[in-house]
């Protein structure tokens, strides 16, 4: 697993959103952007995670912050997930793990004593110019969004 650090370009991905539009890095050229990686749709820790950066929205998109999630759940699943919990962020279906590999967050994992390959929840926070200006590998998913900028120095 590679993995990318504080000042390394941000990969030049794309995905397929939740309604199957492209999402590219390039979209967000100009702005600051926070992707962040979960491993499942409507599970305890992603929910609390995806809802931390909802309830936090607004203070983010002030700030300049455009969010986006990304996991191996299907665009269908991402729809279900974003009504059921009105998220307001884009997020990317990534089954072939392309953004996901780029990123260097699929790896080996370990619960309950077992070991197996999995996404790896991070966060990437990446400046106007697509350099990446943060990396939080130990994810508060009850209180992301407020991790996120204590870790900017902007809370």
């Amino acid at each position: 697993m590679t993995h990318l650090k504080e000042g390394d370009k941000a990969p030049d991905f794309e995905g397929k959103d939740q309604n199957g539009n492209s999402v590219k890095l390039s979209d967000f050229a100009g702005k600051k952007l926070i992707v962040y990686f979960y491993p499942k749709d409507d599970t305890p820790g992603c929910t609390a995670e995806a809802c931390s950066l909802r309830d936090s929205y607004e203070s983010l998109t002030s700030k300049g912050f455009a969010v986006v999630g990304v996991s191996t759940d299907s665009e269908k699943s991402h729809q279900k997930f974003i009504e059921k919990y009105n998220l307001p962020f884009t997020l990317i279906s990534d089954p072939e793990r392309k953004v996901i590999e780029a990123f260097g967050v699929w790896g080996k994992k370990k619960f309950m004593g077992k070991e197996y390959e999995g996404i790896h929840r991070e966060t990437f926070v990446i400046d106007e110019h697509g350099t990446i200006k943060k990396v939080i590998t130990k994810v508060d998913t009850k209180n992301h969004a407020t991790q996120i900028l204590k870790e900017l120095g902007m809370a």
